[in-house]
């Protein structure tokens, strides 16, 4: 099993996505800041220097790196550089933490051949990995947890 590390907004609303495509675990968390041990109130309140993040656990067997950087850019708005949809600020803004350089390769293919499509700049920072800080519990399959609430967020923020 490996692990990659995708911010791309409110991980709520991002988190689905990858069970769908084979994906073992999706943890929400925190990464980019230096703070060891944020809270969700101070990440969302712009305080940490954190983003709200993903962290994957897969079998490359069953999807590849590239796959799901595929995945990513296909569910987040790349040309936004205010964060993502209603849910605006730096803990919103989209990054792609990467563990090792062939992943870092990956992703600025992948980055490169969207903005050549598109013909515009995408607002995606690709940084090193750092370390990842689990969120509480009760951002864990939030929208398992809270189904109704869960639909209407994907509604009210654009992103259905």
């Amino acid at each position: 099993m490996k692990e990659a590390y995708f911010a791309g907004g409110c991980f709520w609303c991002i988190t689905p996505i990858y069970k769908m495509y084979g994906v073992e675990q999706v943890i929400c968390g925190y990464s980019g800041g230096d703070e060891k041990d944020p809270r969700y109130e101070d990440v969302k309140a712009q305080r940490t220097g954190h983003r709200e993040t993903i962290k994957l656990v897969y079998d490359p067997a069953v999807v590849s790196y590239g796959g799901l950087t595929d995945i990513y850019l296909a569910n987040v708005d790349p040309f936004d550089a205010e964060g993502q949809f209603i849910d605006k600020g730096f803990s919103y803004t989209l990054a792609v933490y990467y563990t090792s350089d062939e992943e870092r390769r990956i992703a600025e293919e992948k980055i490169r051949q969207l903005e050549a499509e598109e013909g515009r700049r995408t607002y995606i920072a690709l940084e090193p990995f750092k370390f990842f800080c689990e969120a509480e519990e009760y951002h864990q399959d939030w929208y398992l947890k809270n189904p109704e609430a869960f639909e209407k967020e994907m509604k009210e923020s654009g992103r259905r």
